[in-house]
C-alpha cells in the first residue's frame, strides 16, 4: 500500500483530455501578436512562409495588406496569392477576402492578415475572425495577425490610454482557442523611428499618428498589455501541458468568479474588469443578473442593455446566468456556494449623502454577509460617468387624464359620502374616508392617481371638515399637524397599494405566460407524430413572439422545411445556409448574429443530449426580441426539441420493432422451409434413389408404395408452395376474392371429401342445416380455407373425429370446424392467426409452416366475413375454429 498520495500515480486530467481530444479534426490557428502597427507581424509571418514554401509545405496567402511597405511587397513575390472577391460599398469598388475560394484551394496553411477587420459586402460573416474560425474547422491551418488594442475585454483600457475608441474588436475567446501565439516585439522609440521614416504609413499619415496615438508612453502601455497577455498564455499553455501527461504540479488553485450586473452602462465595465481578472487567474467566470419576482423585467432600453452587456460577457468567455429573486444579497451568495466562487466581482456607485444614511448598497450588504469570499468593487472614474441619465418614462396623455379623473372622482365621492354621514352622525375619524379614496385609486390606476388623489384628499378634507370650513386655512396648531401625518399616511398607503398592484400585475402576466407553456407542453406530450409537434410549435411561437417562423428538420444528408406560419413562407438560398449552419454549428445564424446577418429569420438550433435534431427559424424585425419573449422562445425550442427527438426515437422504435418482427418471421419461414422442404425431399429422393437402384428386382407392391409416397410428399410439397404463395397475395394485398354465388354446402362436402382422401386415416363429420343460405363469395378461397382448417385440426385434434357444421344465424352463415385435441391456451387463442404461430412455439419446431390459419384469416376477410379460435369446445377439451360470413342480401336461386 503507498504511504501517502505522492506515491500513487498520477493521472491526467479528464478535463484536459477531453479539451486535446476536441482539437481533433481542427485546422490549427497562430496568432502574430503585436502590441501596436507597424512592429513587423506581417513581415514576420511571411518570412516563415517563404521558408516553409521552400520546404515544399502547400501554403498560400488568402489576404496580405501590405499598406505601401516596400519590404513587404517583396516578400509576396513569388508566392500563390488567391484572388479576392469584389464587393460594393458606398458606391465603390473594393475587394474582400473570398473564404468561399479558400475552402475550394484547401491548402493546409492559408495566411489571412488583419484578425479583427470587419467585412464590407454581403459576406457569410460580418468580422474576418469568423471567416478564420470556418477555416479552422474545415481543418485547415491559418496563419494571422492582430494587434493587442483589438481584443474586446482591453479596449476600455486602450481608449483610456490612447484617448481613441477602438472600433474593430474580437472577443477574447478567439485568442484563448488559438493554438499558438508568437509575440512579435519592437521597443517604442523604435518604432517610432520607423514611423518616421515612413516605414510604417505614408509621411502626412505618419505625422498625424505620431502626434496623437504613437506616442512613448502610449506604446510603452500597449508593450505591456501584450506582453502581459503573451505570458499570461504560456503560463496557461504550461499548466494544460502538466495536467495533460500528469506531471507534478504545482499546478494553481482553481479560482471562480461570480460577476453581478444590470441593466446599466457601468456593467460593461464591471464585465471587461472581470474579463481581465479571470484571464490573469485562468479562472472560469459567470455573469448573473437578478430580477425581483413581484415585479416586470423593466423598460425596453434596460433590458436591451442588459441584453447587450450579456452578449459581451459571452464573447469574452463567460457563462451567463438570469437569477429572480426579491433578497438580491442571498441569491447572489446562494448561487456563490452552489457554484463555487472564490470572488464576486460588482459595480458600485458613490451615492449622496442622504441616501447613504438611510439606504444600504448592494455592495455594502454583500462584504457584510460574504465569508470566505473575495469581494472586487468596480467604480465610475467620474460622477459623471457614475450617474447615467436615463431616459424618464412618462404617462401618457390619455392615461395622466385618466388617472386624475379617478383620484377627483374618488376623492369627490369620499367627501359626499362624509357629508352625508355628519348629517347623522358626528365622525372625528372621517379622514379614513379620505384614505379609502388614495387607496382605492391606487389599485384602479397606480402610484400617480393615489398620490393625486392625497392631494385632493388634503385638500377636500381641510375644506369641508377642518375648521375654518369653507376655507382652506387651519385654525388649531394641532389640525395641521394632523393634516400632514393625514397626508404622509395617504402617500404611504397609496404606494403600497400600487406596488401590490404592480406585483399582481407581474404575477398574471407570469401566470398567463406559464399557462401558455403548460399548455403547449401538455399540447406535445400528448402528440407522438412528428409532423403534429411542428405544427403545434410553430403555432405556438407565432402567437408568442407574433412573428413568422419556421421549422427545419435534417432529411436526406440535409436540412429542409418542413412546417412554416403563414404556410406559404418560402426561404431562399441565404435562408437555407443560415439554417444549414446552425445545424451543423450548433449555434445561432441568420439575421443580428455573426453569420449570414443578411437574411430576414434568425435561426437557432433544436439541441437535446443526442445533437441537433432541428432548427427554428423566425423573422427578425426592426426591434430584437424583448426579455420575456426571448425566455418564451427559450422555453418553446427546448420542449420541441424534446418532442421531435421524442418522435424520432419513437419512429426508430417502430422501425426496429418491424426489423426485429420481420427477422422473427425470416427465422421462422427458414426454419418452417427447412422442415417442410427436408422431409417430403428426403423421402422423394430416398424413393427415387431405391427405384433407380433396385426397382427391376422389387416387388410390384414396394414399387407402388415407393410411387404413392412420392406422390404424396409432391402434393405436401404443391400445398407448402401453394401457401406461401397465398401468404405473399394477402401480404400485398392483391387477394382479389370473387362475388359470385356460392353454395356452402357444396363447398362443405367437396373440401370434406378432399381431406378425407389425403388423411385417409381421420374420420371426417359434416352437419349442413337444411334451410343453409347461400353467399356472395369465391368458391375457390373459401374451399381452400375449409381445407387448410380440416389440415390442422388433422395435425393437432388427437385420434377423435373432425367435425365441420353448417348454419343458419340470422342474416350470417356459420361455418365450424372442430377438433378434440389437447385445445389452445386462452393466451394464444387470437395469436394463432399470425404468421408462422403454431401451439405456442413460433421457433418452427411443430408441425406445419404455421401459415394456414393466417391464410384462412387473410381469405375469409377478403370475403367480408370473420373468423375466431375457441378453446376447450366439446367436454373441456379441443378446438373450434368459427367463420361467420353475411348471407346473400337477394333472393336466392332455389337449389336443385
Amino acid at each position: 500500500m503507498p504511504e501517502n498520495d505522492r506515491d500513487l500515480p498520477r493521472r491526467p486530467d479528464p478535463d484536459a483530455l477531453l479539451a486535446l481530444a476536441e482539437q481533433g479534426g481542427r485546422g490549427k490557428l497562430t496568432v502574430f501578436l503585436g502590441a501596436a502597427p507597424g512592429v513587423g507581424k506581417t513581415y514576420a509571418m511571411l518570412t516563415r512562409v517563404r521558408r516553409l514554401k521552400e520546404e515544399g509545405v502547400d501554403i498560400v496567402i488568402g489576404l496580405v495588406e501590405t499598406h505601401g511597405r516596400a519590404e513587404t511587397t517583396t516578400l509576396l513575390e513569388g508566392l500563390e496569392v488567391l484572388p479576392r472577391r469584389e464587393v460594393m460599398h458606398s458606391g465603390r469598388t473594393l475587394q474582400e477576402f473570398d473564404l468561399d475560394a479558400a475552402l475550394t484551394r484547401r491548402p493546409r496553411i492559408i495566411v489571412v492578415d488583419e484578425l479583427a477587420h470587419t467585412n464590407l459586402g454581403e459576406g457569410r460573416h460580418p468580422k474576418r475572425y469568423q471567416d478564420i474560425e470556418e477555416l479552422v474547422d474545415a481543418g485547415i491551418d491559418v496563419w494571422t495577425a492582430l494587434n493587442i488594442q483589438h481584443l474586446e475585454s482591453l479596449s476600455d483600457v486602450v481608449a483610456q490610454i490612447a484617448g481613441v475608441p477602438v472600433r474593430e474588436r474580437i472577443p477574447d475567446t478567439v485568442l484563448n482557442r488559438a493554438d499558438d501565439v508568437l509575440l512579435v516585439d519592437l521597443p517604442p522609440a523604435e518604432l517610432i523611428e520607423r514611423l518616421k521614416e515612413g516605414k510604417v504609413y505614408v509621411p502626412d499619415s505618419a505625422k498625424r499618428a505620431v502626434d496623437r496615438f504613437f506616442r512613448l508612453g502610449n506604446l510603452t502601455a500597449l508593450r505591456e498589455l501584450a506582453l502581459r497577455r503573451t505570458a499570461d498564455r504560456v503560463d496557461d499553455q504550461m499548466v494544460d501541458y502538466l495536467k495533460q501527461n500528469a506531471i507534478e504540479g504545482p499546478w494553481p488553485a482553481g479560482e471562480r468568479l461570480l460577476v453581478c450586473i444590470g441593466p446599466d452602462r457601468l456593467s460593461e465595465k464591471v464585465v471587461r474588469t472581470a474579463s481581465r481578472i479571470a484571464s490573469g487567474l485562468n479562472a472560469d467566470w459567470i455573469v448573473v443578473s437578478l430580477e425581483r419576482a413581484d415585479q416586470e423585467s423593466g423598460d425596453r432600453e434596460a433590458m436591451r442593455q442588459l441584453d447587450q452587456t450579456f452578449h459581451l460577457a459571452e464573447q469574452l468567455g463567460a457563462e451567463t446566468r438570469r437569477v429572480v429573486g426579491n433578497d438580491f444579497v442571498e441569491e447572489i451568495l446562494k448561487l456563490a456556494r452552489r457554484e463555487h466562487a472564490t470572488q464576486i466581482v460588482i459595480g458600485t456607485r458613490r451615492h449622496r449623502f442622504p441616501l447613504r444614511l438611510f439606504r444600504r448598497s448592494l455592495p455594502d450588504a454583500l462584504a457584510a454577509r460574504a465569508s470566505g469570499i473575495g469581494i472586487h468593487l468596480i467604480t465610475d472614474k467620474d460622477k459623471a460617468e457614475a450617474r447615467p441619465k436615463r431616459e424618464r418614462k412618462w404617462m401618457s396623455r390619455k392615461a395622466a387624464w385618466r388617472a386624475l379623473a379617478i383620484a377627483a372622482g374618488t376623492a369627490g365621492a369620499a367627501t359626499i359620502l362624509g357629508l352625508v354621514i355628519e348629517q347623522f352622525i358626528i365622525l372625528q375619524n372621517i379622514s379614513l374616508l379620505y384614505l379609502l379614496a388614495v387607496l382605492a385609486s391606487a389599485i384602479y390606476a397606480g402610484y400617480a392617481a393615489a398620490l393625486a388623489a392625497a392631494l385632493f384628499s388634503v385638500l377636500a378634507y381641510n375644506f369641508f371638515f377642518i375648521e375654518p370650513i369653507g376655507t382652506f386655512t387651519v385654525a388649531e396648531p394641532h389640525e395641521v399637524f394632523a393634516l400632514f401625518v393625514f397626508l404622509a399616511a395617504a402617500v404611504l398607503a397609496g404606494g403600497l397599494a400600487s406596488r401590490v398592484r404592480e406585483q399582481a400585475k407581474a404575477a398574471g402576466s407570469r401566470a398567463t405566460a406559464t399557462q401558455a407553456l403548460y399548455d403547449f407542453s401538455r399540447k406535445l406530450s400528448a402528440t407522438a407524430n412528428a409532423e403534429d409537434v411542428l405544427w403545434a410549435a410553430v403555432t405556438q411561437m407565432q402567437t408568442t413572439l407574433r412573428r413568422n417562423a419556421v421549422l427545419l428538420l435534417p432529411e436526406g444528408g440535409d436540412i429542409t422545411l418542413k412546417t412554416a406560419w403563414p404556410p406559404d413562407t418560402e426561404l431562399d438560398v441565404t435562408d437555407t445556409m443560415a439554417a444549414r449552419w446552425a445545424f451543423e454549428k450548433k449555434e445561432p445564424a441568420g439575421n443580428d448574429t455573426g453569420t449570414l446577418p443578411n437574411s430576414p429569420f434568425q435561426f437557432r438550433p433544436l439541441v437535446t443530449p443526442h445533437g441537433v435534431v432541428g432548427v427554428c427559424g423566425f423573422v427578425q424585425q426592426d426591434k430584437p426580441l424583448e426579455i420575456n419573449e426571448e425566455r418564451a422562445l427559450a422555453a418553446i425550442l427546448d420542449q420541441t426539441a424534446i418532442a421531435v427527438d421524442r418522435a424520432r426515437l419513437s419512429r426508430e422504435s417502430l422501425d426496429q420493432a418491424a426489423q426485429l418482427e420481420g427477422d422473427k418471421f425470416r427465422a421462422a419461414l427458414l426454419s418452417s422451409m427447412s422442415h417442410d422442404l427436408r422431409t417430403p425431399l428426403a423421402t422423394i429422393t430416398g424413393a427415387v434413389t431405391s427405384l433407380l437402384q433396385f426397382g427391376d428386382r422389387m416387388p410390384a407392391d414396394s414399387r407402388h408404395d415407393l410411387l404413392k409416397s412420392i406422390e404424396e410428399e409432391s402434393e405436401r410439397l404443391t400445398r407448402f408452395v401453394a401457401n406461401l404463395l397465398d401468404m405473399t397475395r394477402i401480404e400485398a394485398g392483391t387477394v382479389n376474392a370473387k362475388r359470385d354465388w356460392v353454395d356452402v354446402a357444396d363447398v362443405v362436402r367437396s373440401a370434406a371429401e378432399r381431406a378425407r382422401k389425403y388423411f385417409p386415416d381421420r374420420v371426417f363429420e359434416t352437419s349442413i342445416s337444411a334451410d343453409l343460405p347461400f353467399i356472395r363469395g369465391d368458391s375457390v378461397l373459401l374451399g381452400q380455407v375449409l381445407f387448410n382448417l380440416l389440415d390442422n385440426a388433422n395435425r393437432f385434434g388427437g385420434d377423435e373425429p373432425v367435425s365441420i357444421y353448417a348454419r343458419r344465424e340470422g342474416d350470417e352463415l356459420v361455418l365450424a370446424v372442430t377438433d378434440l385435441g389437447k385445445g389452445i391456451p386462452p393466451g394464444d387463442l387470437q395469436r394463432v392467426f399470425d404468421k408462422f404461430f403454431r401451439k405456442g412455439k413460433p421457433d418452427g419446431r411443430s408441425l406445419g409452416t404455421g401459415l394456414g390459419l393466417a391464410i384462412a384469416k387473410g381469405f375469409i376477410e377478403a370475403m367480408g366475413g370473420q373468423i375466431k379460435a375457441e378453446s376447450p369446445a366439446v367436454r373441456r377439451r379441443g378446438t373450434r375454429i368459427s367463420m361467420r360470413l353475411p348471407a346473400a342480401e337477394h333472393q336466392l336461386p332455389e337449389k336443385e
